[in-house]
């Protein structure tokens, strides 16, 4: 998966409600991109600007700022160089190909551009549909560093951030060969100078309000990339890094910019299905025991084993019942009112308690696993699977393929959202198979085509619990 892909900038289904999933302004309009970091952000910088100056972008032009000092021979990256010292500087700016947009020349470096121009640039870009690309810091060239007390310079329009990291970093010593100002980097990290840097470390500094999340908009989208992961020991680290990461970024990508390959690390939330009325079974199969617990409590302690987060248990019939069965555990309950219309109407409860706006940064879903609360033999290994085997290359709809069928649980992209709140009745997200047709994972265990209603099933299920 590539740059664009992995920073989910060409999506063509994004809505207006999903506006704090894709960026500030609604709908997947790539905006204001402020890169910040160390490790590759000149590289990120110019790789995204030719990325989204394409028909796949839906723009033939892209524009490249700086809010602090370029190297000139950054200049050669771009089709077309503009300095720019007042207004009517940017009244000649090229309608195509990569412009670099700077201040005058200051030996070999190129002046930031004043702050009202880059008000002015922001606007200009905005009304035409053009993106801009702000570089906000510099690095000198280590693969990782801490901000200085003046940076970064992000202004506060910026849709999103995307803070780099050079993995090459990781092991190496905390001092001014390896690190931009380790001193603020120990302070930050509280890792003495000297010391080998680790992920923990670098995780404190990149996650510190004056670290990698100084002066970030409160409504930006913010994006972690981890450059430099070029080989397995890597691509391991950062993706132990990753997680540690996501608390306080939306997306974090693991890949290489030299190879142009990416993994999407977000939040996957599992949504355990436990509204409906058991008519057919004859009484609340919610609360059936599955190894000395209830169904709804065994299908949501293993979602929260398998590290989705939130988890959201959608309950309806027998409400009080079941939410009493769950007591001391950290779900989140979504009552549906309107449970008896079907499985669809759970889909859309949960749905929408993920997607509302003032939603908390920490419940912001990338995808979202929808478990069957007939189904408790559903274990950690296939919820996990599927979270991994979506990071690669982000399929709108992901199920287990089991002897030839399509089995449960089924993981659904965020894309897929706004069509997920369409649904009616009782065909769940199936319905939407027509226009987004799932990726298969093969799965070798039957046990996931079973599930719960009737009694003589629930017995089958019993006597084989060693499974």
């Amino acid at each position: 998966m590539n740059l664009l892909q992995a920073l989910r900038m060409t999506s063509p289904t994004a809505s207006p409600a999903f506006h704090h999933l894709e960026n500030g302004r609604g709908g997947s309009r790539p905006g204001a991109i402020a890169i910040v970091g160390s490790g590759g952000k000149t590289t990120a910088l110019f790789q995204l600007a030719r990325a989204l100056q394409s028909p796949i972008a839906n723009s033939q032009s892209s524009i490249v700022t700086a809010t602090s000092h370029l190297g000139v021979w950054q200049i050669p990256l771009a089709d077309h160089h503009l300095i720019a010292e007042a207004a009517q500087d940017l009244t000649n700016l090229p309608a195509t190909g990569l412009t670099l947009v700077t201040g005058p020349l200051d030996g070999d470096r190129t002046r930031p551009l004043a702050p009202e121009l880059v008000e002015l640039l922001h606007e200009i870009c905005r009304v035409r549909a053009w993106p801009l690309l702000i570089e906000a810091d510099g690095s000198r060239g280590h693969a990782l560093k801490a901000p200085a007390a003046h940076e970064p310079p992000i202004p506060a329009f910026v849709e999103t951030v995307i803070v780099v990291a050079g993995l090459t970093g990781l092991g190496s010593p905390l001092n001014s060969d390896h690190v931009h100002r380790p001193q603020v980097f120990a302070e930050l990290s509280g890792l003495p100078q000297g010391e080998p840097v680790t992920s923990e470390a670098l995780a404190r500094v990149l996650t510190h309000p004056q670290g990698g999340l100084k002066n970030i908009p409160h409504t930006a989208r913010r994006l972690a990339l981890l450059n430099q992961a070029d080989t397995p020991d890597l691509q391991s680290q950062g993706g132990k890094l990753a997680r540690l990461l996501l608390p306080a970024f939306d997306s974090v990508l693991v890949g290489s910019l030299k190879a142009a390959r990416f993994q999407t690390f977000e939040r996957i939330t599992g949504v355990v299905l436990a509204a409906g009325g058991s008519t057919r079974y004859g009484q609340p199969k919610q609360l059936l025991d599955w190894r000395g617990v209830p169904f709804v409590r065994a299908v949501a302690q293993t979602a929260l084993a398998a590290g989705l987060a939130p988890v959201l248990v959608v309950t309806g019939a027998h409400a009080e019942a079941v939410e009493s069965a769950l007591q001391g555990l950290p779900v989140r309950i979504v009552r549906n009112q309107d449970w008896q219309e079907g499985q669809a109407s759970s889909m859309r409860a949960a749905i929408k308690s993920l997607t509302l706006p003032a939603a908390d940064r920490a419940e912001r879903a990338g995808a979202a696993i929808f478990l069957l609360v007939d189904q408790p033999q559903v274990n950690t290994p296939i919820l996990q699977a599927l979270a991994e085997r979506h990071r690669l290359d982000l399929p709108p709809a992901l199920a287990p393929l089991v002897q030839d069928a399509r089995a449960n649980p089924v993981l659904f992209d965020r894309v897929t959202f706004p069509d997920l709140l369409g649904l009616k009745g009782d065909v769940g997200g199936r319905g939407i198979f027509h226009k987004y047709p799932p990726a298969y994972l093969p799965w070798h265990d039957d046990r996931l085509l079973l599930d719960v209603d009737t009694p003589e099933q629930y017995q089958r299920l019993r006597e084989d619990e060693t499974l």
